[in-house]
């Protein structure tokens, strides 16, 4: 057959038109042969037929007239260039060097979809395979102060990324950020009543901040949830920490705030959690929280407080702005043998991203996540980017998409998949499962607490 040329269809194709049916006409007979009988299974029949035909007749000139598209054949694909490796003639680029050509991979990208975060990242891109890694293992971030932030802009849009905020949501999606706990802190000054009133307002602001971001964000308060957000390309917001003039000196407000989704409270700045310690109030503030589920922050807390509070509490307690103190004497940074004592305890210290804490960049960061795990164990170090806070960060790690600088750091430092994974996320869900557990047979044996700080601490 001549390439291009009509294929002749059947004779029966091309026959005369039947006359319109008769009910009352007699049956028709072919020539010479029995009588045949016109069904609808006939009818049928011919139709498909037909419809075949058609079919190869285009098959066919599609063959025709040209090959189709072969697949890429996987095999074939060029090798991935292997990790620290360079084209002849250019020079290696430093880890964190903002000239990086892959800055912007992954910007639009939700914290759970692997395949998707993948295809953002150029192959030959020495960040690709941090970005690979974070998608499948986001960042549970412990700290952020937006809302504080946000409660002094005029107009903002998270979405859109319009607010001039370090943590919006094309930011937290850029750098992988799976969950984030919103804190509630407040300035210095409020205390007593003030301090509640202003807790409640932040905590009012974060749950509608997050309602009008329904894309991008969602509101949750268990480890389960948390899961669930991810999956479904949210970033999961957890409320807290809260400091502990929040609760007014009362039991009954701590566990109001729970009620409103409060999931960690700092034992710092009250008379009941000082320097010298808990009082026993104080003590009942941690058997409290234990019973309901909400994590004790430790960060800023006195040495005396941990140490009680590490002895007293059945559940994980956290440090969220907490980094190694031999490395960087600061108030807030744990030594080593608090470090040491948290890591028995199967705590979380979370490594800020500031550089008064940790160092003026990324390099410093990895030094005291590092020196963490080593003391304290890869289970009980976490990542806190401080962001929105007023504090300044290192170099290179100024805002909420940069994580992926700082795990390619530690690829280089050759932590393992399971560290790092442990690292980004799987310590906080831990510990926020754990705390849950705990909470439920902790209400299984005990009533809720009708202390009063004057009956206890005089």
């Amino acid at each position: 057959m001549t390439p291009g040329a009509a294929r002749p269809s059947p004779g029966w194709r091309t026959a005369a038109p039947a006359p319109p049916y008769n009910p009352n006409a007699p049956p028709t007979r072919k020539a010479g042969g029995p009588r045949a009988t016109v069904t609808s299974t006939a009818i049928t029949q011919r139709l498909r037929r037909s419809a075949m035909a058609d079919l190869q007749d285009e098959l066919q000139a599609a063959g025709e007239a040209g090959e189709l598209d072969t697949p890429p054949d996987p095999t074939r694909a060029e090798p991935a260039p292997k990790r620290g490796h360079h084209p002849p003639g250019a020079e290696p680029i430093a880890p964190g060097d903002g000239s990086r050509p892959d800055d912007d991979g992954a910007a639009a990208t939700p914290p759970a979809t692997d395949a998707a975060t993948a295809r953002t990242a150029e192959p030959s891109s020495e960040l690709a395979e941090a970005h690979a890694f974070l998608a499948a293992h986001p960042v549970a971030d412990g700290y952020s102060g937006l809302p504080w932030v946000l409660r002094q802009l005029p107009r903002y849009d998270l979405e859109l990324g319009e607010g001039g905020v370090d943590t919006d949501v094309p930011r937290m999606r850029k750098g992988h950020i799976g969950a984030l706990f919103w804190s509630l802190h407040l300035p210095e000054g409020p205390a007593g009543e003030r301090a509640v009133d202003a807790t409640l307002e932040q905590l009012d602001l974060v749950r509608t901040v997050v309602h009008a971001h329904p894309e991008g964000l969602r509101l949750v308060n268990s480890a389960g949830e948390t899961t669930d957000a991810r999956n479904c390309g949210r970033v999961a917001v957890l409320l807290g920490p809260a400091g502990a003039p929040a609760i007014g000196d009362s039991l009954g407000i701590l566990r109001s705030l729970h009620a409103l989704g409060l999931k960690a409270l700092t034992l710092a700045g009250a008379s009941w959690a000082s320097e010298s310690g808990l009082t026993r109030f104080g003590e009942e503030v941690v058997r409290e929280m234990n019973r309901i589920g909400v994590l004790a922050d430790l960060s800023g807390a006195g040495e005396a407080t941990v140490r009680r509070t590490l002895a007293l509490s059945r559940a994980p307690v956290v440090c969220t702005r907490s980094a190694a103190h031999a490395l960087r004497p600061h108030a807030a940074n744990l030594p080593d043998d608090l470090l040491a004592a948290l890591g028995e305890a199967r705590g979380l210290c979370m490594v800020p991203l500031t550089a008064e804490q940790t160092g003026p960049s990324v390099r410093d960061v990895a030094d005291h996540l590092d020196h963490v795990r080593a003391i304290a164990g890869p289970e009980c170090v976490g990542l806190s980017g401080t962001y929105d806070s007023g504090a300044a960060h290192p170099q290179d790690l100024t805002d909420a998409s940069c994580y992926p600088r700082l795990v390619d750091e530690l690829m280089h430092r050759n932590w393992s998949e399971a560290d790092l994974a442990l690292l980004t996320w799987g310590n906080v869900q831990r510990v926020l499962r754990t705390a849950d557990f705990t909470a439920r047979a902790a209400r299984d044996r005990r009533e809720a607490s009708t202390a009063r700080i004057a009956e206890l601490d005089g």
